[in-house]
């Protein structure tokens, strides 16, 4: 069998839970094989197993992405049981919901060295291999706060900023080399998730996404896509462009609404247990999957990422309509030119 014709082979950092769950099933449903890197093994076997009744093989190892030696060691593994990675996706990320002044250095640091130097670690590793063949896919998930900070979440929304600025200096240095190694980045809207049930937060109460809350099958479905898309970058879900265009035009104006709306909207109306288990340090034990405690309020798709991925063809049906219209005025004109005195 040709490499064209043999099953993508996909590694997915964070493919325990949440959006990385999701990804997973959206991959094992095209047939890929992939290589599941988390901490947790409950939610590693569940994926393994999602992936096996799809007709896919998947290969688990536990790794703290956090730690560049166990990334490297997953790489090999993965190349060594499932064949050349064709594509890598950084999804691995943990988060403390905190104000700046009550957060500690070593929360700053844990965040830090699981979001920004787990994408690191994982595009390290993706490129010494894919590099001698010139060919692969990295795919970063990012976030719109990946550009636009929000209180209570510093550590997660620097280490997103980090993501960002570290993208687009490979990205820089590929196109200097003429490499076809291609790298692109997700910046998703908020998200039913499982990470809201188990962040370290020192919120009084429940965390919560923002508003509008998507199911982390649209994020899937937008990595997936990315993939197979010539893509600089992707913006998921109609909040995310708005956010990102306002933090460009009225920045200020966006600070002093965050000020005040900021803090309500990441916390339900429910008390939050200060002795409740969290998973910056261990996984915590139990297969969560994909989604969250959000269902009843989680939309599954949003009209812009439907007009995003059809543009050619919204394009193309705006265009046939301006020539109908161009040619019934034209009609029109004649019409009236040839109507008898």
């Amino acid at each position: 069998m040709s490499r064209s014709q043999s099953p993508q082979v996909v590694v997915i950092t964070g493919a325990s839970a949440g959006v990385g769950r999701a990804t997973v099933r959206a991959f094992a449903r095209r047939g890929a094989h992939i290589g599941l890197l988390a901490r947790g093994r409950d939610g590693l076997e569940g994926a393994q197993r999602e992936v096996e009744g799809e007709g896919g093989r998947a290969l688990i190892v536990p790794t703290d992405v956090a730690d560049p030696e166990q990334v490297e060691e997953a790489a090999a593994a993965v190349e060594e049981s499932l064949g050349p990675i064709d594509v890598w996706v950084n999804n691995a990320m943990t988060s403390v919901f905190s104000p700046v002044k009550e957060a500690t250095p070593e929360e700053f640091r844990r965040v830090t060295e699981v979001t920004y130097l787990g994408t690191v670690h994982g595009t390290l590793a993706a490129l010494r291999r894919m590099l001698p063949r010139d060919h692969g896919t990295i795919v970063q998930v990012g976030s719109a706060l990946a550009y636009r900070g929000i209180p209570l979440q510093a550590a997660y929304c620097g280490a997103k900023h980090a993501i960002q600025g570290f993208t687009e200096s490979l990205r820089c240095e590929l196109l200097h080399d003429g490499s076809r190694i291609r790298v692109t980045m997700v910046q998703l809207p908020a998200l039913n998730t499982p990470q809201f049930g188990w962040v370290r937060t020192r919120l009084p109460r429940q965390p919560q996404p923002v508003p509008p809350i998507y199911q982390p099958e649209l994020a899937a479905e937008a990595i997936v896509w990315a993939t197979r898309h010539e893509c600089r970058e992707v913006y998921v879900g109609l909040p995310t462009a708005v956010i990102l265009l306002a933090n460009k035009i009225v920045p200020g104006l966006l600070d002093r609404y965050l000020a005040r709306r900021g803090y309500d909207a990441q916390q339900t109306d429910g008390p939050v247990d200060p002795n409740r288990p969290d998973n910056l340090w261990e996984p915590l034990p139990g297969d969560r999957g994909a989604h969250g405690d959000f269902d009843d309020r989680a939309r599954p798709g949003d009209a812009q990422w439907w007009a995003a991925t059809r543009r050619g063809w919204i394009a193309l049906g705006v265009g046939a309509a301006g020539l109908a219209a161009a040619s019934v005025q034209r009609l029109s004109s004649r019409a009236g030119r040839d109507r008898p005195a």
